[in-house]
């Protein structure tokens, strides 16, 4: 009988035998089933243990040796987890899962750990033994070598975290499958990178398995993310259908908005985000368009310099570097140069460190500073209405070595946008240059002789005069079409 529905008859049963103390009613919590939202009843039976207390002092002397992102988490959540670690129950009663190679005797004084199939083939006899599943190995006993008889595999399956902890050494078969030399090249990983709710998952059971395994934490870095919740706030549930299908969001708005909004997010500072479609839209409106109207300026306006001149477009890396010989070259060439040269400097140096967080942000500022300011000013250039073709050339050249660099660099967080605009872009570099894709090219590299820190000073300047001059303007209700006879500007040096 269903355990709720048997209360009454348990009462009534335990009346009738004059056994009743109180019969009430008491108004507490109680734990339901999270798929089928039914009643559940705790029972107590008997478990296996990984001694992890024993391991305690250890485990805290190895969380310091690793680095994580944020950090916060590696010396506050995961440092408390470690320091108040209890035994850890391996075993459960399933009949799916990874069946404990523990045989014991009847009275349980005599226990087998099988390290191998074939240690089970040598100590049972029985021969080639090509299935482990549960219901193969069930049925293999090891005769004991105290008198006891038959030993028998206890019935119980590993928890599924030992499996996901044992993912270091399970995924190469080691130590059957692979040399010591050759695990040792990959371990410990160089990253690895789950939710915040891991801290007491993944991240501990691989901790704890290396730790007793290898005496090493199983991973160098470790990058955390925070939970997506729906946009009230409330955990995200299949059941109750309280967000957006992904699939229409996609479709809507493209993966690539979808993967730079959780990129540009608190997700990658191990914060919770509240997500919002509207948030997907306005990546497209305010990031992907400008890069993208650009993108298409450029390629209009060499086709229009291919056409003048009766060349085909060939970019020149060289070109940029005249920049920085000649004084009189342009001033706004010289600090779109510098300025991607800086942005490529934060962005390799962030990723190196695995701070994800400040990558978007020095390349969505370079972005603005690329559409806003550097086209925006170069326009006549580009399309060839003022100086020489020489002139419309160079312009074009830059243009097209700073979009090249962007979408490199966003590459992995847009990637098929990325890979779009470098299938056209690819057709104004060498044959030697040429990738058949853009995950196949390099990340641009930072010069230092490409940096003009008198010219990114001079135009920052001009750009908070211009920008504090809309500010004013704003204030005054004064359109930024209507002229002014004079302004005068006053610096703080």
């Amino acid at each position: 009988m269903y355990i709720k529905e048997a209360d009454k008859v348990i009462i009534k049963d335990l009346k009738a035998a004059g056994r009743v103390f109180s019969n009430a009613s008491e108004k507490h919590s109680y734990p339901f089933c999270w798929r089928s939202q039914t009643p559940l009843i705790y029972r107590g039976f008997e478990c296996w243990f990984i001694e992890v207390t024993k391991l305690k002092e250890r485990l805290l002397e190895l969380n310091k040796t690793t680095t994580w992102v944020p950090e916060h988490v590696q010396h506050g959540r995961f440092h408390q987890w470690l320091a108040n670690a209890h035994d850890w129950c391996i075993s459960r009663y399933r009949y799916w899962g990874n069946p404990i190679p523990l045989w014991v005797s009847d009275d349980g004084e005599e226990v087998v750990c099988v390290s191998s199939v074939a240690e089970l083939e040598k100590l049972s006899g029985v021969k080639n033994i090509t299935d482990i599943h549960k219901e193969f190995v069930d049925e293999i006993t090891i005769p004991s070598k105290m008198g006891k008889g038959q030993l028998k595999r206890i019935p119980e399956v590993f928890d599924c975290w030992f499996e996901s902890g044992s993912m270091p050494f399970a995924q190469c078969n080691y130590p059957y499958g692979i040399s010591e030399e050759k695990f040792m090249k990959g371990f410990p990983a160089n990253f690895i990178a789950e939710g915040l709710d891991q801290t007491r998952g993944w991240f501990y059971t691989l901790m704890v398995i290396s730790a007793a395994v290898k005496d090493c934490a199983p991973f160098k870095n470790l990058v955390v993310n925070g939970i997506v919740l729906a946009e009230d706030g409330s955990k995200m549930s299949k059941s109750k259908k309280n967000y957006p299908d992904p699939t229409l969001i996609a479709n809507m708005h493209g993966a690539d908005a979808c993967r730079m909004y959780l990129c540009n997010s608190p997700l990658v500072k191990a914060e919770p985000l509240r997500f919002s479609a509207d948030g997907v839209q306005a990546i497209v409106r305010d990031i992907f368009l400008p890069w993208y109207n650009s993108y298409r300026f450029c390629i209009q306006n060499i086709q229009r310099w291919e056409k003048r001149s009766g060349k085909n477009f060939l970019f020149n890396p060289k070109t940029k570097y005249t920049l920085f010989k000649n004084k009189k070259a342009n001033i706004m060439d010289r600090y779109i140069v510098t300025a991607c040269q800086d942005m490529i400097k934060q962005v390799r140096y962030e990723m190196d460190n695995y701070r994800l967080y400040n990558v978007l942000r020095h390349i969505l500022s370079f972005l603005e500073n690329l559409t806003n300011w550097y086209v925006r000013l170069n326009r006549p250039r580009m399309k060839g209405e003022s100086n020489t073709a020489d002139d419309q050339f160079l312009s074009l050249n830059i243009l097209f070595e700073v979009l090249l660099c962007t979408t490199q660099l966003i590459s992995p967080v847009t990637p098929f946008l990325s890979e779009h605009i470098y299938l056209n872009l690819r057709n104004g570099l060498t044959e030697k240059d040429k990738m058949g894709s853009i995950h196949f090219t390099d990340m641009p590299t930072f010069d230092e002789k490409l940096i003009d820190q008198d010219t990114k000073v001079m135009v920052e300047n001009m750009q908070d005069a211009i920008e504090t001059g809309r500010v004013v303007r704003d204030g005054l209700k004064l359109s930024s079409k209507y002229p002014l006879q004079r302004v005068k500007l006053i610096d703080s040096d």
